[in-house]
């Protein structure tokens, strides 16, 4: 199967709901493609976006700025993503050998993502979990949403066809 599949429920293995508060939102994107990467180079490769995303991001940031929201641009790649640590602009509160969780607590939001590598399926998941800490938060994630959607499937077809 090369493409992309849609759920709305977490993986089972996962970690990305352990002492999660309340989910608003929740989105998981899977592929089936085996792959020796490690879960960091695997998480560094989903990250790593085209221009027209980092432009968006970029518009992002600009308007989020005047509104006083967490906006850090800087993208770090790594060999090894430990916790405590910002992975691809994240910060990294858990990790194991086939997942990285990353999450950003800010004032209107709090969101969690994790990068998962079911490696005895051949199962890469991207999952996606928000928590909106007041309505600010549902108003910010209603366009985002649709853009996030886009852009996660988008670096899971262009993983499908990476070759290592």
């Amino acid at each position: 199967m090369k493409k992309v599949i849609s759920s709305d429920t977490i993986p089972n293995k996962s970690i990305i709901s352990g002492g999660f508060k309340r989910i608003d939102y929740l989105d998981s994107y899977m592929i089936e493609k085996e792959t020796t990467y490690t879960i960091d180079k695997l998480t560094t490769e989903i990250f790593r976006t085209p221009k027209w995303v980092n432009w968006l991001m970029k518009l992002r940031n600009s308007i989020v700025k005047l509104f006083g929201l967490k906006t850090d641009e800087t993208i770090r790649e790594s060999d090894y993503y430990p916790i405590g640590a910002r992975a691809m602009g994240f910060p990294v509160i858990n990790r194991n050998d086939n997942e990285i969780l990353m999450e950003e607590d800010d004032k209107h939001l709090i969101f969690r993502v994790s990068v998962l590598n079911d490696r005895k399926e051949s199962k890469i998941y991207v999952t996606t979990i928000v928590h909106y800490n007041n309505i600010g938060g549902k108003i910010y994630f209603f366009p985002v949403k649709f853009f996030h959607s886009i852009i996660v499937k988008s670096q899971l077809r262009r993983i499908l066809k990476m070759k290592e």
